[in-house]
């Protein structure tokens, strides 16, 4: 469909938008954990949740060895103006997996400076496959310092940090830069807009099809998507839709109805990341299936807990008796049992303990047959293999280091 079309340079390092389909941005339900899930069912390219500048900016980066993951951390404030003891934990701002997700992660970045921008897209730009700048975000954690969709009101300022990027990442780096917006409340402002932005040297614009005051439940808005995707040709930049896209075949559909180049899935990837299956390969899955393997990779991953908990209440549909019976609990051992995976509890208590958490508390086991029952019916059928590994350590021998090289295979340019 572009193959004729001018096309911006793609870098050594970087990656191609066209023909993709790919998971969005989202806090929380980016992690690592969600990603690699997305990924396992044939997402294309996969972002990870937008990330403040400032966040990064004093990070340390380090191999874990464990998790086989590379971790950017640092210590956190508490709310004080002392500095942190040496017992309290780092916090992890931003992780990836530079094996599974090599070449397919996108960072987004949350920011308002083109000089922040460029110094946290520095400290992580060797470890993916493209920096993206939120300008689309409407939530208030994104626009309050001026980033997010506040930037579309501040086209100077957007363009300035678009600029900057280009100049100072790209060559370095030899990955791309990309940009996520709104449209405008008029077609002529959108496209005076788009214009701008794609004359700045980034590789590929993400349009979200709604305007900053509309919410996901508001459908999305088509109208102005030929005319952006036309636009963005005339400049050689890939153009990704986003908006009610609901699975890979109705993304193929509308890249070839609207002329994009791409499409972009949320809000059903975040409830059954198998959407990025095609009907001819099956289709989305039972969210029994789905929500097997991401336990498992939470597992591998020794995922924060929380976030593991949140995306269980996304994944499972709030009218079964398991969602009702997952809410009490408070440890993966738990989770495990409720769930019925037996083969996981071993893992499950390990991780629990790695994580400071009492593998025993809250959850009720009385459920649990009930609810092997329930998976079986949404169609879980037999056992996947079990998270384990046969070089585990003593706990007492555990932790996060960065050794002196790398293996290559761990450090290749990624993703996001």
């Amino acid at each position: 469909m572009t193959s004729e079309l001018k096309k911006v340079p793609i870098p050594r390092k970087g990656v191609d938008y066209r023909g993709k389909i790919v998971l969005a941005p989202m806090v929380r339900s980016g992690e690592l954990p969600s990603r690699l899930l997305a990924l396992h069912y044939g997402a294309d390219l996969v972002w990870g949740p937008e990330t403040v500048d400032r966040s990064m900016i004093g990070t340390t980066r380090r191999y874990n060895p464990d998790t086989k993951t590379i971790e950017w951390t640092r210590k956190p404030s508490q709310g004080s103006s002392a500095p942190p003891g040496p017992d309290v934990k780092d916090s992890i701002i931003y992780r990836v997996h530079p094996e599974k997700e090599a070449g397919k992660l996108i960072f987004q970045i949350g920011t308002s400076n083109p000089d922040l921008a460029v110094q946290a897209a520095r400290l992580v730009a060797a470890d993916v496959a493209g920096i993206d700048v939120n300008a689309g975000c409407p939530k208030p954690f994104s626009t309050h310092d001026g980033m997010g969709a506040a930037l579309l009101k501040t086209p100077d300022k957007l363009c300035a940090i678009l600029e900057a990027l280009v100049a100072n990442i790209v060559p370095e780096f030899e990955i791309g830069i990309s940009v996520k917006i709104r449209i405008l409340e008029t077609a002529e402002l959108t496209e005076a807009l788009v214009r701008r932005l794609v004359a700045t040297g980034i590789a590929g614009l993400t349009v979200h099809c709604r305007t900053t005051p509309m919410r996901p439940r508001e459908r999305a808005i088509r109208g102005q998507l030929r005319m952006i995707a036309n636009v963005c040709h005339e400049a050689g930049v890939a153009c990704v839709m986003n908006g009610d896209v609901g699975s890979r075949d109705e993304a193929l559909q509308l890249i070839q109805e609207y002329g994009v180049d791409g499409a972009m899935i949320a809000t059903q990837a975040e409830k059954n990341p198998s959407c990025f299956r095609a009907e001819a390969e099956g289709g989305p899955l039972p969210w029994a299936d789905v929500v097997r393997q991401y336990i498992q990779y939470t597992l591998e991953l020794e995922n924060k807990f929380g976030n593991t908990k949140f995306m269980l209440t996304q994944l499972i549909p709030g009218k079964s008796p398991v969602y009702r019976d997952i809410s009490p609990c408070k440890s993966y051992t738990r989770i495990c049992e409720m769930l019925g995976y037996d083969d996981l509890m071993e893992r499950a208590r390990e991780v629990d303990l790695i994580l400071d958490i009492d593998p025993g508390n809250s959850g009720k086991q009385k459920n649990k047959k009930q609810n092997a029952v329930a998976l079986a019916a949404s169609g879980q059928t037999g056992k996947s293999r079990s998270v384990t590994s046969s070089t585990k350590k003593n706990l007492s021998e555990r932790g996060t280091q960065m050794p002196s090289k790398e293996p290559a295979s761990e450090v290749a340019a990624l993703p996001a």
